[in-house]
């Protein structure tokens, strides 16, 4: 497990252009980074109203690196997380598994670098992204661009996309 997690911290490094930081993942230092529950409109992800949940939460963060003023600029995220995605209009649901690792560079005008390998929940608004409007599931190995106004940029390397609104239907 300890060497699958530092060729994974290898992997994302080499996608952003940076040297893992080997000795930090060795030290320890991870600590949970919970999601919560959440709900979008309709229209705004899905057609319908939905509802996301954590049913499996085991998502922990190291911080790889900081900005001058001691925020996190670069941080890892792995572990198990798997996502109830609810249709509230008819009660449909799906439990996604987004249990992908990433190294997310934070930069200073509020813009994102993820640097993923497995599976990672992506929601896209109208004209917000490469992909469609929608909530995805998408797996492989992969960088997404965040502008600062949220516009998401998925370049796949080799992967594949799963649509969670039509799970739901």
């Amino acid at each position: 497990m300890r060497r699958t997690a530092l060729a994974t911290l290898t992997l994302a490094a080499a996608l952003l252009g940076t040297q893992p930081a080997t000795a930090a993942a060795e030290a320890g230092g991870w600590e949970p980074a919970p999601s919560t529950p959440w709900d979008v409109a309709a229209g705004v992800r899905c057609d319908f109203p939905v509802h996301g949940e954590p049913v499996v939460d085991e998502v922990v963060r190291l911080v790889l690196s900081t900005h001058p003023d001691g925020s996190a600029r670069r941080v890892a995220y792995k572990g198990d997380l798997v996502i109830r995605v609810t249709n509230t209009e008819t009660g449909a649901a799906y439990d996604a598994d987004a249990s992908g690792s990433a190294v997310v560079e934070y930069r200073p005008d509020g813009s994102q670098l993820w640097a993923v390998h497995g599976p990672v929940f992506v929601g896209v608004g109208e004209g917000q992204g490469t992909l469609p409007r929608g909530l995805y599931i998408v797996d492989g190995v992969y960088t997404m661009d965040v502008s600062a106004t949220g516009y998401k940029a998925v370049h796949l390397v080799r992967g594949t996309t799963d649509d969670l609104c039509a799970r739901i239907d």
